[in-house]
C-alpha cells in the first residue's frame, strides 16, 4: 500500500519507475503566460509531477514553466502524449522529438498514446496502433521516455494492442472521477499492472455542484475538490487536477491531513453520472 502523506509519495510502475501520486494537469490551460505561470505555481506549491500533451498546444509554455521553476530536472516527473494524427511508426518517432524540443527536455518520464482509435485511422486502427506501439517501444528503449503507456483505451483496444506488443503499457490515463469509476477499465488496468491515472478527476468542474459531496466536504472541513482528490487516492488512482489559479493549485495539495471513512467512500462511489461519463473512443470525431 502506498503511503498517503505527501504530494511526493510515489507509486511504482511495473518497470520500477517511481511516479508521484498526484500530478498537475494542464488540459485546457492556454498556451503562453497562463500555462507557464500555472506550472511554476504548481511546482512552488509542491507538485513534482506535470502532465501535458501535444494536443493541448501548450508544451512550449509548460516547458518554460519547468525551466523557470529552478527545480532540478531529475526531481520532476513529466508526461506528454502522442496526438492522433501522429499515429504510425514513422510519425510517432518524429512526434516524440517534436515534443521534447517544445518542452526543452532530453527525455520525458512518461509518454502516452493519447487515444486508441483516431478518426484518420478508423478503417485500420488496430494495424496502425501496432506500428505506433512498436515506435513507442523504441522510444522507451532509446531512453527518450522512462515509461510508456496508453490513454482512453477500453479493454478491446488494449487486447488488440497486446497481440503484437513486446512491452506492456505501464499506465492507462482515463476519465476517472466519482461520476464514472469505469470499473471494467480499472479492472483491466489492475490485472495488467497498469496504473490508473485519473484525468478530469474533478469532473471538469461539474462535481462541485453535487449536494452529497458538499455535505461530505463540510463534515471534514474540506473543499469538494479536496474530498474528491482524496477519494481518488484512497482508490489507488493517480489524480491530475488542473487549475490556473495559484490559490486553487495550492488548495488541491492539502489532501494528507484527513481520511475518508469507508461509508463516505461508498457514498461517493454511488454518484455515477452526476458529472458526465467517459466518451467512447470509437466514436470521437478527432
Amino acid at each position: 500500500m502506498t503511503t498517503l502523506s505527501s504530494l511526493t509519495d510515489t507509486y511504482t510502475l511495473s518497470n520500477g519507475v517511481e511516479i508521484p501520486i498526484v500530478g498537475f494537469g494542464t488540459w485546457q490551460t492556454p498556451d503562453g503566460d497562463v500555462a507557464r505561470e500555472s506550472v511554476k505555481a504548481a511546482i512552488a506549491a509542491g507538485y513534482r509531477h506535470i502532465d501535458t500533451a501535444a494536443a493541448y498546444g501548450n508544451e512550449e509554455s509548460v516547458g518554460a514553466g519547468i525551466q523557470e521553476s529552478g527545480i532540478q530536472r531529475s526531481d520532476l516527473f513529466v508526461t506528454t502524449k502522442l496526438w492522433n494524427p501522429d499515429h504510425g511508426y514513422d510519425n510517432a518517432k518524429k512526434a516524440i522529438d517534436t515534443s521534447l524540443q517544445k518542452l526543452g527536455l532530453d527525455y520525458v518520464d512518461l509518454y502516452l498514446v493519447h487515444w486508441p482509435n483516431p478518426i484518420d485511422y478508423r478503417d485500420n486502427w488496430e494495424a496502425v496502433n501496432a506500428e505506433t506501439w512498436r515506435a513507442m517501444e523504441e522510444i522507451y528503449a532509446a531512453g527518450k521516455a522512462r515509461a510508456i503507456g496508453i490513454s482512453n483505451f477500453f479493454p478491446r483496444h488494449f487486447e488488440a494492442l497486446m497481440k503484437t506488443a513486446k512491452v506492456t503499457p505501464m499506465v492507462n490515463q482515463i476519465f476517472l472521477n466519482p461520476s464514472d469509476l469505469q470499473p471494467e477499465v480499472v479492472q483491466m488496468n489492475n490485472d495488467n499492472h497498469m496504473l490508473s491515472e485519473a484525468y478530469s478527476p474533478l469532473g471538469t468542474g461539474k462535481i462541485f455542484e453535487v449536494p452529497a459531496l458538499k455535505d461530505i466536504a463540510a463534515k471534514y472541513h474540506k473543499t469538494v475538490a479536496q474530498v474528491v482528490l482524496r477519494w481518488s487516492l484512497q482508490h489507488g488512482f493517480l489524480p491530475l487536477p488542473k487549475s490556473v489559479h495559484a490559490d486553487r493549485i495550492a488548495e488541491n495539495t492539502k489532501l494528507f491531513d484527513f481520511e475518508l471513512t469507508a461509508a463516505d467512500m461508498t457514498a461517493i462511489d454511488g454518484l455515477h453520472g452526476v458529472a458526465g461519463v467517459a466518451k467512447d473512443p470509437d466514436t470521437r470525431q478527432f
